[in-house]
């Protein structure tokens, strides 16, 4: 009874358990110079991310911009995909600083990080593409004067609401950045704010949406400001949109003119404190309407199904030297930016003498400062059945298209494999590793079951009740008697 209870009791935790195990923190690296972010990530496998709440604040540090990457892993045929959103923090002095343990909620399950000790050194050397961090510069308080007579006065306002798009034209399949910006002079805080925003932009959001596009969009679910500078004056600029979008045939993408309705306050021309100094009103900005021209792509006779993007490969072999009769794998991996869900593997024509089996695929994808950019992994499983040696460029071939240098560019293998030994006419069994379903077969029996098994043992137990029931009924008439 009590391995029973304590049975149930394990099956109700498991679930809870392996939910906890599909979401974690990922802390970033210690040390870091001053000039670089630290990251805090949340890592979900296989689901959405629905809801979170705001990542910890950290002494020392300030919070940044956002990004996310996603992992797509597919191995026998089982897809695993990961999640991680990242939040930057821009360290505002060097020495050691504490991250205390804190914990997030995440698609309503608690997620908890133990924390850790972050080490600030001094600026390392510039490097290309390295994220300077933004500075803090503290808001000044307007002096306050005295007056019982309240006038309120509208002040002009150096903010505006454009659509940035990355190209005006680009070809079919070729990725562009869009994001929605809203820029607000850094001294012109306290005069606007936010209207009824949720709702604004989901009306904002269905107006960017395209029929005829592969869309990879950024993940972040507050608004923050970064610091920029426009024309040498300091803005504070908030992102509302941003994605890669990829078209799929050659109809024009238009975007319409859109708009922002925001509170406008009106200041107090000579503030008390005994006087509102603001006084309520709104203001509406627009974005211009943009349009992006689709160009077709060159003739070929793979036009129409060819990937588009910059990529450059990335193979190995498990082995250069395999007996016959042996598995060996091969990596073929596409590494650079465009649409990943878009590239197919290669398909092989295996010589006489090699087989290919279906790959094995993984895809990451990293979304970060309006790029997309990752990798996808095809994994083969080969296997030599005559001596020799073979180049693999002979088997395997990638064509994509390449919009920078508007031309088509075809990606082969380098490397070659020396297959040993001598041919093995009788040999049935391959030595490809199947998978632990096909490991148990030795340990099964093996012996031939009838499919009318269980008629003959229903019709034996019927037997066996009648002259049960026949024994029953003599003894029963036999004791009457006497």
């Amino acid at each position: 009874m009590r391995c029973t209870l304590l049975t149930l009791l394990l099956l109700l935790l498991l679930p809870g358990v392996l939910l906890a195990q599909q979401i974690s923190i990922e802390l970033g690296k210690s040390p870091l110079p001053i000039n670089q972010y630290y990251t805090i990530g949340i890592k979900l496998q296989d689901q959405q991310l629905k809801e979170y709440t705001p990542f910890p604040e950290i002494e020392g540090f300030k919070k940044s911009s956002k990004y996310s990457s996603t992992e797509t892993i597919i191995t026998g045929g089982t897809t695993t995909k990961i999640l991680t959103v990242y939040q930057n923090y821009a360290p505002l002095q060097e020495g050691e600083f504490v991250l205390k343990p804190f914990s997030m909620k995440v698609n309503g399950q608690t997620v908890q990080s133990q924390g850790t000790t972050i080490v600030v050194k001094p600026m390392a050397a510039a490097t290309p593409g390295t994220n300077l961090p933004d500075l803090i510069t503290p808001d000044e308080k307007p002096e306050t004067v005295l007056d019982a007579q309240p006038e309120f006065i509208e002040k002009d306002d150096n903010a505006f609401l454009t659509l940035y798009t990355s190209k005006d034209e680009v070809f079919i399949g070729e990725g562009f950045t869009v994001a929605l910006y809203f820029y607000l002079a850094a001294e012109d805080q306290q005069l606007l704010e936010f209207h009824d925003f949720a709702n604004q932009i989901s009306g904002i959001l269905r107006q960017l949406k395209q029929p005829n596009v592969w869309e990879e969009s950024f993940e972040f679910s507050e608004i923050t400001p970064e610091n920029v500078t426009v024309e040498g004056k300091p803005y504070l600029r908030f992102k509302l949109y941003e994605a890669v979008l990829y078209p799929i045939n050659q109809q024009p993408i238009r975007f319409p003119q859109l708009s922002l309705k925001m509170l406008k306050y009106k200041v107090a021309k000579q503030p008390s404190l005994l006087n509102t100094e603001r006084q309520e009103g709104y203001k509406t900005y627009f974005a211009r309407p943009r349009e992006i021209n689709v160009k077709q792509l060159p003739p070929h006779p793979l036009r129409d199904v060819v990937p588009v993007g910059n990529y450059r490969l990335s193979e190995r072999l498990s082995k250069e030297s395999v007996e016959v009769n042996k598995s060996f794998t091969y990596l073929f991996q596409v590494v650079g930016e465009g649409n990943m869900a878009a590239i197919m593997p290669p398909v092989p024509e295996a010589p006489p003498g090699l087989e290919f089996y279906p790959p094995d695929v993984r895809q990451d994808v990293t979304r970060r400062a309006g790029r997309v950019s990752g990798s996808k992994s095809f994994r083969y499983a080969l296997l030599g059945r005559e001596p020799g040696e073979y180049n693999l460029q002979d088997a395997l071939q990638w064509i994509y298209f390449d919009p920078v240098a508007a031309k088509y560019d075809t990606l082969r293998p380098t490397l070659a494999v020396t297959i040993t030994g001598t041919r093995d006419t009788n040999a049935l069994v391959l030595s490809r590793d199947l998978g632990p379903f096909y490991k148990i077969i030795e340990n099964e029996d093996n012996t031939l079951v009838s499919l009318h098994q269980f008629d003959e043992i229903k019709r034996y137990t019927n037997i066996i009740l009648v002259v049960l029931l026949a024994v029953s009924g003599f003894v029963f008439i036999k004791r009457r008697k006497l």
